[in-house]
């Protein structure tokens, strides 16, 4: 094992869980009846690509966290951003394609993070509605987000990513 590459993980997960509250609580807007906040998404996304699905499970526990402390996120977030950041780190290390990726925030987040957070939300909330209530506001959240993701890693992915994961031997 590299131990900078290690250090790298360990220091852009740091960084990213940073933007991930920054932009967590400043970057949000209506579409219709559904909240949309395409931050958290865009950050699992990059960091699941970039350092794998267990520090994309880090990165995703430690912006929920911060963010629930500062009383900017709910406890919601924790199981769907946990998933949607594992699943694209899985998925991206089994096919190394970035669409692929894509589809497990979106899957992970938009789908599964919502039956996920649903008894939660019963439980801890107080939250009655119905589980399809969930799903517009997720999935549109990580659908925005993944958009906005897969813009930013492809256009700096020949510049700047593979020359640092090549001198890094990740």
């Amino acid at each position: 094992m590299n131990r900078n590459s290690e250090i790298y993980k360990m220091v852009l997960t740091a960084i990213l869980s940073a933007i991930g509250v920054v932009g967590g609580s400043v970057l949000e807007f209506s579409v219709g009846v559904a909240k949309v906040a395409p931050m958290q998404h865009l950050i699992n996304l990059i960091t699941g690509v970039l350092v794998g699905p267990w520090w994309g499970v880090t990165q995703a526990f430690l912006t929920s966290l911060i963010r629930n402390f500062l009383g900017t996120g709910t406890v919601l977030a924790f199981p769907g951003s946990m998933i949607g950041a594992f699943c694209v780190g899985w998925l991206f290390n089994k096919t190394k394609n970035l669409i692929i990726a894509a589809f497990g925030e979106l899957i992970g987040t938009g789908i599964i993070g919502d039956i996920v957070a649903f008894p939660i939300a019963k439980w801890l909330m107080g939250t009655s509605g119905a589980l399809w209530l969930f799903v517009p506001s997720f999935f549109l959240s990580a659908l925005v987000g993944v958009i906005m993701g897969v813009i930013i890693l492809a256009a700096i992915w020949k510049p700047i990513i593979v020359p640092q994961r090549k001198k890094l031997g990740i």
